[in-house]
Parts: C-alpha cells; sequence; structure tokens
C-alpha cells in the first residue's frame, strides 16, 4: 500500500486520555485503520475531481496527475491517505446508508478536515492546494477513465459535460488495454441521457406542465 501511515508496524501504545475525548492522535489512527483496509489503489488513470472509486467499492482511485504531497511549513505533507479517507466514508455512506451524493460528499468533506487538522495542518492552506489540482486536472482531456468508475457522483452533479468529454475519450479507443470500451460507452450514454431528460429540475417542471396539459 503506497500510503504513508503514521504507525506501519509499531503497537499502538495506551492514550493517556479517554478513548472518546477528541485526540488528534486517535484521528491519526483511526485514518491509518481506514488506509489499510484499502483493498486496491490505483494511481494509474485520469479521474475527475482528484479521486474516486469502483463500483464495488474495492479500489480507490487518485488521478495520476495529482502530486502525492506538498510543502507545509518545513514540512513535506503526503496528501494520498486524505483522499483515501474521504472517498472511503463517501462510498460507504452512500452505498450503506443510501445517502445521496452530495450529502456523502459533505460528511466525507467533514472528515477529511478533520484528519487534516489532526495532522497539525491548516485546512485552508490544505483545501488551497488540492482546489488548484482539481481545477487543472478537470480541465485535462480524461485519456485513461477505468471501466469500473463509479459514476454516480457524475450523475448526482448533473455533470454532462464531464460525461461527454469521458465519452469521447471512450470512443477515441484511448481506454486501457482490455477494457470492454463499447459496455463502458453505453453506461455514459445512459447516464448523460438521464441528467439531460430525467434528473434535472426543469424537465421536472416540464412534465408537470405537461401533466396539468392532459
Amino acid at each position: 500500500m503506497p500510503l504513508d501511515l503514521c504507525h506501519p508496524t509499531a503497537p499502538h501504545s495506551r492514550l493517556k486520555l479517554p478513548e472518546w475525548y477528541v485526540s488528534s492522535l486517535m484521528m491519526d489512527r483511526a485514518l491509518d485503520a481506514i488506509c489499510r483496509r484499502v483493498k486496491k489503489f490505483d494511481r494509474k488513470h485520469d479521474i475527475p475531481y482528484l479521486a474516486g472509486y469502483s463500483l464495488d467499492g474495492k479500489t480507490i482511485y487518485i488521478d495520476r496527475h495529482m502530486p502525492k504531497s506538498f510543502k507545509y511549513r518545513g514540512r513535506v505533507v503526503d496528501t494520498d491517505r486524505f483522499l483515501v479517507l474521504h472517498e472511503e466514508v463517501e462510498k460507504t455512506l452512500i452505498d450503506q446508508l443510501g445517502l445521496h451524493y452530495l450529502h456523502a460528499h459533505q460528511i466525507a468533506t467533514r472528515a477529511e478536515e478533520a484528519a487534516v487538522r489532526a495532522a497539525g495542518i491548516d485546512w485552508r492552506d490544505y483545501d488551497r492546494f488540492m482546489q488548484k489540482h482539481v481545477k487543472s486536472i478537470g480541465d485535462e482531456r480524461l485519456k485513461k477513465v477505468p471501466e469500473d468508475l463509479d459514476l454516480k457522483p457524475y450523475r448526482d452533479e448533473h455533470d454532462d459535460d464531464l460525461l461527454r468529454r469521458m465519452l469521447k475519450s471512450v470512443h477515441a479507443a484511448k481506454a486501457p488495454k482490455g477494457i470492454h470500451v463499447h459496455d463502458l460507452a453505453e453506461a455514459i450514454q445512459e447516464l448523460r441521457r438521464r441528467v439531460r431528460r430525467h434528473d434535472t429540475p426543469g424537465s421536472h417542471r416540464a412534465a408537470a406542465i405537461k401533466k396539468k396539459k392532459k
């Protein structure tokens, strides 16, 4: 696992404070525990919005262009572990509790923020670094999209433009070797149809007006 763990092998010593107290050390240990449970970690693909997960939740994807660390007050801070926390929490809330993506994303972001602060990093500095790369990666052509990437976040954000660019990449036959591009193209097309015709406020209003006229 190419993630930086603060306690990779040594056993944890008992905390001086009760375990239910807010503790930066306990948060760091919890983050380690989540990172250890990631079954597969992938940094070989183009992932919209920096990071994502597979449909079955067994793979966490981080965009191949995303730097693995940034300099903060003389420290080199590894960022993959914070992104993994966000994606794991988000995916679990969606799959296990049935939360809407946008709600799960908010909770996952709060968990990510707590982990960042527990590591002694100012959230604004961390978020500024992340947002800079969200924009640059988001503007790139998507050349290598994993076939099992969970598209629900993009569907829920009604990002048809992003889906269109992903589809263009598939049609250009630039997907990794072994990927069934036809199946992936059909899935993206279906999501685009749902975004454009069924899942938008405007479409619901139009359907309501049409129903009244009948």
